[in-house]
């Protein structure tokens, strides 16, 4: 795919959404809200990043743990040695399995999504 920066225009993106059943979906925000609990060690945190509030963030894991045969966050309440949230095992596993089919997705579709763009109208103009 050619990188439009030149232009101004951003290149094409490619957004990977997995739905499992009626209720229960991985797709690039959550799997960028566990990254982030990974790197800041905190929901809190890791929410803020993103521009999204504790309660959003918080509920955001409480949907995941559950969907999950286990938790994907664990997380321990402030006080003197002040909280925090780290990635399960099974986290890291789902977020690991996530970040590979965003890697195959996107290799795959490489040549069909270079296609599509050729036949996009000029978008130098910012429209």
């Amino acid at each position: 795919m050619n990188d439009d920066s030149d232009t101004g225009v951003a290149p094409p993106r490619l957004r990977l959404r997995i739905v499992f059943g009626e209720d229960a979906m991985l797709g690039p925000g959550k799997a960028d809200l566990l990254e982030g609990i990974r790197d800041t060690g905190s929901i809190a945190a890791a929410g803020r990043r993103m521009g999204m509030s504790y309660k959003r963030a918080w509920s955001l894991v409480e949907t995941m743990n559950t969907a999950f045969h286990a938790p994907l966050v664990t997380s321990s309440r402030g006080g003197a040695k002040g909280g925090g949230a780290t990635l399960t095992e099974t986290g890291e596993t789902v977020l690991m399995h996530y970040r590979k089919l965003q890697e195959i997705a996107a290799e795959a579709g490489s040549a069909r999504i270079s296609a599509l763009c050729a036949l996009l109208a000029d978008r130098s103009d910012g429209k």
